[in-house]
């Protein structure tokens, strides 16, 4: 029983802010079911999920109700997300709260619950992808509003650190943000969607053993590897 960590509460939270401001409360529901007993318990529990619970769930969602998880208008805005007018050629601010986010970071990151090693690797990568094949060279418009839409902030800081499935060796969590941060490209630049945060990650959290075997450090002396 895990109840009391409050574990579920923040796979609940990042759900949340992956669902369109209008999704119906059942939407929610499902998510979270779906995001705490199949991904998490029925993998063993706290630490045993092999991917991002929330991320997960998003998938999901976006795979089983499609029109309701695509709909992002609201009582002030409606029509393609930010971030699909930014793919189509157009000129956007962004659409999501950098400082918000920001700010969260840099207080994760005070209290030393995080670090810079994936989300800086990660988004290093990803505008270093852009400038070199999306065909507008250094264009800062761009990248800002590519960092500033979509999951992207939110996914580098808050998902792509969750200790459970990320690779637990610092020169493999380089590698995990470089990884992370090209699947971001690819998805955004040559794929069908505008978006791309959640599924790099599925795919990097799957890829995590193999992280881990290539960058583990091997021992030297009596058994192994002779200096």
């Amino acid at each position: 029983n895990t109840i009391t960590d409050l574990s579920a509460v923040v796979t609940g939270l990042l759900l949340a802010l992956n669902l369109p401001p209008r999704a119906p409360w059942w939407i929610g529901v499902i998510g979270g079911l779906f995001a705490i007993i199949v991904v998490k318990m029925l993998f063993g529990g706290l630490g045993q999920n092999f991917m991002n619970p929330a991320l997960a769930a998003r998938c999901f969602l976006l795979i089983s109700f499609t029109s309701i998880m695509t709909n992002f208008d609201t009582d002030t805005y409606s029509g393609a997300t930010p971030l699909a007018s930014l793919k189509a050629g157009e000129s956007v601010i962004g659409e999501t709260s950098m400082i918000a986010i920001v700010a969260g970071a840099c207080f994760l990151l005070l209290l030393g619950i995080i670090d810079l090693r994936i989300p800086g690797t990660y988004i290093v990568t990803f505008v270093i992808f852009l400038c070199l094949f999306s065909g507008r060279g250094i264009d800062f418009d761009y990248i800002a509003g590519n960092l500033a839409g979509g999951g992207l902030m939110l996914g580098a800081f808050f998902m792509a650190t969750d200790y459970v499935t990320r690779p637990i060796t610092k020169k493999g969590q380089y590698l995990y943000g470089v990884l992370l941060g090209i699947l971001t490209g690819l998805f955004r630049v040559f794929g069908a969607s505008a978006e791309g945060v959640s599924y790099a990650i599925i795919l990097g959290n799957l890829l995590v053993p193999l992280i881990e075997k290539i960058s583990f450090p091997k021992p030297f002396g009596r058994g192994g590897e002779k200096a």
